[in-house]
């Protein structure tokens, strides 16, 4: 493998990956991401995309390690950068050297496998990339089957939601759609509907979750809609015993999310010795 040489800022490759990394219109309309950084890159790769092109900092890359790459991704185009052009590309620091563009797949729900007992994570309207980025990192944690995006406000390839969660973008189920699809997706897979929500709402852990069942998740600002909690089957909540009455988004999730797992590990446990 001999990969072509950049050592100009204003190479087209370079100004079209930038953007890339910086407009999310840019990237919908093309179909195609960047990912930075070694680990997330890995996830990438794992996870089946399609890599169209593989640009590196020779410096900060090993030629094993790019020539292991290469072997993976046979189809792919490699661009050998100067460290200055690199710096140009790198949205953050320490990436070891390496920003990829790969392209985006089909988010419909019906693209997700579901198990025998699926446990999804729903989240509506959530703005913060950050924010999505840790609920999909609870969701790949709790060995959740999906994660379903509803009317969504950013774009789950955005550099920083990549980042925030460290590759569970790659490695989870995700599906983005508008409340009304995924409302009669979840129906269609009779999977019940459990929406986090103060008001109404019984405590999480007096709630039966053994069940196919999906944990609705509304933003820190606004909460759930009216959507949600009118086509929920169990309104839950997270006692608040201090002086706030709220946790973060994803703090909460993973609340809720273990402890579904903890009550479906509980159940299978007692029909194993039964």
């Amino acid at each position: 493998m001999q990969p072509e040489q950049i050592t100009s800022l204003q190479n087209g490759r370079i100004k079209e990956t930038v953007s890339f990394l910086e407009k999310s219109r840019f990237r919908r309309e093309r179909g195609l991401f960047a990912v930075e950084g070694k680990r997330e890159f890995e996830q990438c790769m794992t996870a089946g995309y399609r890599i169209r092109s593989v640009f590196f900092n020779p410096h900060a890359l090993p030629q094993q390690e790019v020539e292991r790459i290469a072997l993976r991704t046979p189809e792919s185009a490699f661009y050998s950068v100067t460290p200055e052009v690199y710096s140009k590309l790198a949205y953050r620091e320490g990436t070891e050297g390496i920003v990829a563009i790969a392209e985006a797949k089909d988010h419909s729900p019906e693209k997700v496998a579901l198990s025998e007992n699926p446990l999804i994570l729903a989240v509506e309207r959530v703005e913060k990339p950050g924010n999505l980025g840790a609920l999909l990192r609870t969701a790949d944690a709790c060995g959740a089957d999906a994660v379903i995006v509803c009317d969504p406000l950013t774009d789950i390839y955005n550099p920083n939601l990549i980042r925030a969660s460290l590759g569970a973008v790659f490695s989870c189920q995700i599906a983005v759609c508008s409340n009304e699809k995924a409302l009669e997706w979840l129906r269609k897979n009779k999977i019940a509907i459990f929406t986090a929500q103060l008001q109404d709402s019984l405590p999480y852990y007096d709630t039966d979750m053994t069940g196919p069942g999906a944990i609705v998740m509304g933003s820190e600002s606004q909460g759930l809609t009216d959507f949600w909690r009118q086509a929920s089957d169990a309104k839950i909540r997270i006692p608040m015993l201090g002086r706030l009455d709220s946790l973060n988004v994803s703090v909460s999730a993973a609340v809720l999310c273990y402890e579904a797992v903890r009550q479906r590990n509980c159940k299978r446990n007692t029909d194993t010795h039964n």
